[in-house]
């Protein structure tokens, strides 16, 4: 991998002949396929430790892949002892600080006498970012990562996701060859550690937008009586963009558990970090703050649902956010079966 250049590091650029010790740290609806494609690669030395606060994802992976290429660590510091290489992929930028303070605080307790890479591939603000590079700066012997990754967990279980990357350029060089079974692509955007993370939240508020405007699409659909259904096919046709694909196909079929895509809460909190990005370069991005209140929207009648006792989900995916303009056309929030047809001559 060259600096700026968006291919990963071809394996003879490293030592393949001692392959790097590898941890996983986080095995939600991304980490878990992610963590499995590395542990059965062959890239890393086997196996790979895998830590999880349920412990009981660690071990469905290990029963899953065997214990030939992954085990369960023992606790968070396992990894630091024992790994050259810690991933990290956490659902909030709360839940990141408190692992990488966890992190910083057994360092301190135990100096590493070996080089420690430190890649988070989670979604976070880009100032947290820097606090961790920070962080870490302290320690002689470790370097941090920004590598967060695009693609929803079917991408991730299919090696499909793209990946950027910002930070120490020989850290990242090695982190892409153990990525390789994990994305399609993999961008180097230098060596600062907010670029990657900034890219992230842009791209994110772009394709969330996207998704809202497309929800309004639908909706006027089938309120005109055309039916939603005709308008999600000519999408496919003129504008096949992944994400509408993926999001549409849940909009249309009340797809909307959002125990293994992105949950409403995840999409509003990275609405909130694009916000406050967008205030501090004085960059108004109006169609952010309208995708979020649709979200809000979206969330607050489903809380209400579960107070009576109507929801038929526990956790709502962000595709819900087409109930915003249901409900504000007249239409039943979340329940497409009820549409107008228009009648032939």
């Amino acid at each position: 991998m060259q600096p700026s250049n968006d291919q990963p590091a071809h394996p003879s650029l490293l030592d393949s002949s001692c392959p790097l010790k590898v941890g996983w740290y986080g095995l939600g609806a991304m980490g878990y396929f992610m963590a499995r494609n590395i542990a059965t690669s062959g890239r890393a030395a086997s196996p790979i430790l895998v830590c999880n606060r349920t412990v009981a994802k660690a071990e469905r992976l290990v029963d899953e892949i065997g214990t030939s290429n992954a085990i369960v660590a023992s606790s968070s510091a396992q990894l630091l002892t024992d790994c050259d290489v810690i991933f990290t992929n956490l659902a909030t930028d709360e839940v990141v600080q408190r692992v990488y303070n966890d992190f910083a605080k057994t360092l301190s307790q135990s100096l590493p006498t070996s080089p420690k890479i430190f890649v988070d591939t989670s979604t976070i603000r880009p100032s947290l970012a820097v606090e961790i590079d920070k962080l870490f700066s302290g320690f002689s012997c470790c370097h941090f990562v920004a590598a967060p990754v695009f693609g929803p967990p079917a991408a991730a279980g299919a090696g499909q996701l793209t990946i950027i990357m910002s930070g120490d350029y020989n850290c990242k060089r090695k982190a892409a060859h153990l990525l390789i079974p994990v994305g399609k692509k993999i961008i180097d955007l230098g060596g600062n550690i907010e670029r990657a993370p900034m890219l992230k939240l842009i791209c994110n508020g772009m394709l969330m937008s996207a998704n809202d405007l497309l929800a309004e699409a639908l909706t006027l659909g089938e309120k005109s009586g055309i039916g939603a259904q005709a308008v999600y096919s000519l999408v496919k046709e003129i504008m096949p963009a992944p994400s509408l694909i993926i999001y549409g196909d849940r909009m249309l079929n009340e797809r909307f558990d959002g125990t293994g895509g992105c949950a409403i809460d995840l999409g509003v909190s990275v609405l909130d970090h694009v916000r406050h990005l967008a205030a501090e370069l004085n960059c108004p991005m109006p169609t952010i703050d309208i995708t979020q209140q649709s979200l809000i929207t979206a969330r607050s009648i489903h809380e209400r649902q579960k107070r009576t006792g109507n929801s038929r989900w526990d956790i709502l995916d962000c595709s819900a956010l087409i109930a915003s303009h249901r409900v504000s056309a007249g239409l039943n929030p979340f329940d497409c079966d009820d549409h107008r047809v228009i009648r032939e001559d």
